[in-house]
Protein backbone atom coordinates (compact mmCIF):
# COMPACT_ATOMS: atom_id res chain seq x y z
CA UNK A 1 0.00 0.00 0.00
CA UNK A 2 1.56 3.39 -1.12
CA UNK A 3 0.43 7.02 0.29
CA UNK A 4 -1.25 7.52 -2.69
CA UNK A 5 -3.79 4.67 -2.07
CA UNK A 6 -3.53 5.60 2.37
CA UNK A 7 -4.74 8.76 0.77
CA UNK A 8 -7.92 7.86 -0.89
CA UNK A 9 -8.68 5.88 1.52
CA UNK A 10 -8.87 8.59 3.98
CA UNK A 11 -10.36 10.64 1.66
CA UNK A 12 -13.37 8.18 1.18
CA UNK A 13 -13.74 7.88 4.92
CA UNK A 14 -14.19 11.58 5.31
CA UNK A 15 -16.69 11.74 2.99
CA UNK A 16 -18.54 8.67 4.34
CA UNK A 17 -18.18 10.25 7.73
CA UNK A 18 -19.61 13.72 6.33
CA UNK A 19 -22.30 12.24 4.89
CA UNK A 20 -23.69 9.96 7.74
CA UNK A 21 -23.17 13.34 10.18
CA UNK A 22 -25.19 15.35 7.52
CA UNK A 23 -27.74 12.73 7.86
CA UNK A 24 -28.26 12.91 11.57
CA UNK A 25 -28.18 16.53 11.23
CA UNK A 26 -30.67 16.73 8.48
CA UNK A 27 -33.00 14.26 11.18
CA UNK A 28 -32.48 16.79 14.26
CA UNK A 29 -33.39 19.81 11.76
CA UNK A 30 -36.72 17.67 10.93
CA UNK A 31 -37.75 17.23 14.29
CA UNK A 32 -36.61 20.83 15.82
CA UNK A 33 -39.02 22.13 13.18
CA UNK A 34 -41.70 19.90 13.99
CA UNK A 35 -41.22 20.61 17.64
CA UNK A 36 -41.16 24.24 16.73
CA UNK A 37 -44.33 24.05 14.71
CA UNK A 38 -46.33 22.00 17.39
CA UNK A 39 -45.06 24.37 20.51
CA UNK A 40 -46.45 27.79 18.07
CA UNK A 41 -49.49 25.56 17.12
CA UNK A 42 -48.92 25.61 13.42
CA UNK A 43 -48.37 23.37 10.72
CA UNK A 44 -45.13 21.95 9.55
CA UNK A 45 -45.35 21.23 5.99
CA UNK A 46 -44.25 18.91 3.90
CA UNK A 47 -42.49 17.03 7.22
CA UNK A 48 -39.12 18.13 5.64
CA UNK A 49 -36.36 21.05 6.06
CA UNK A 50 -33.66 21.60 3.42
CA UNK A 51 -30.69 23.13 4.14
CA UNK A 52 -29.48 26.58 3.06
CA UNK A 53 -25.57 27.06 4.54
CA UNK A 54 -22.90 25.03 5.51
CA UNK A 55 -20.13 26.89 7.74
CA UNK A 56 -17.74 26.41 10.06
CA UNK A 57 -18.41 27.68 13.49
CA UNK A 58 -17.07 27.72 17.18
CA UNK A 59 -19.41 26.30 20.03
CA UNK A 60 -19.80 27.85 23.55
CA UNK A 61 -16.36 26.10 24.35
CA UNK A 62 -14.70 27.21 21.63
CA UNK A 63 -13.99 24.31 19.63
CA UNK A 64 -14.86 24.28 15.97
CA UNK A 65 -18.15 22.75 14.43
CA UNK A 66 -19.92 22.47 11.39
CA UNK A 67 -23.09 25.23 11.27
CA UNK A 68 -25.73 24.37 9.06
CA UNK A 69 -28.89 26.17 8.34
CA UNK A 70 -31.85 24.56 7.35
CA UNK A 71 -35.46 25.66 5.87
CA UNK A 72 -38.40 24.41 6.83
CA UNK A 73 -42.08 25.75 5.88
CA UNK A 74 -45.08 25.83 8.01
CA UNK A 75 -48.65 26.99 7.88
CA UNK A 76 -50.79 29.10 10.38
CA UNK A 77 -53.92 29.23 8.63
CA UNK A 78 -53.94 25.54 6.24
CA UNK A 79 -54.17 27.31 3.30
CA UNK A 80 -50.77 29.18 3.11
CA UNK A 81 -47.33 28.94 3.41
CA UNK A 82 -44.68 30.66 5.88
CA UNK A 83 -41.48 30.08 6.10
CA UNK A 84 -38.89 29.29 8.88
CA UNK A 85 -35.12 28.85 9.72
CA UNK A 86 -33.10 27.07 12.18
CA UNK A 87 -29.50 26.57 13.23
CA UNK A 88 -27.79 23.64 14.09
CA UNK A 89 -24.17 24.11 15.33
CA UNK A 90 -22.65 20.17 15.38
CA UNK A 91 -25.54 18.24 16.75
CA UNK A 92 -27.28 21.27 18.53
CA UNK A 93 -29.88 23.19 17.68
CA UNK A 94 -28.77 26.91 18.58
CA UNK A 95 -31.97 29.37 16.73
CA UNK A 96 -35.12 28.88 15.39
CA UNK A 97 -36.77 31.64 13.48
CA UNK A 98 -40.91 31.77 12.45
CA UNK A 99 -41.79 34.29 9.91
CA UNK A 100 -44.54 36.25 11.82
CA UNK A 101 -47.92 34.26 11.59
CA UNK A 102 -51.40 35.55 12.85
CA UNK A 103 -52.64 33.32 15.54
CA UNK A 104 -56.31 31.90 15.11
CA UNK A 105 -58.67 31.51 17.98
Amino acid sequence: MDFLDLLLILLLAAVAWFWLDSLRALESARNAGKRACNGAGVQFLDDTVAATALALGRDAQGRMAIRRTYRFEFSDTGDNRREGTLVLLGARVVSVNMEPFRLLE
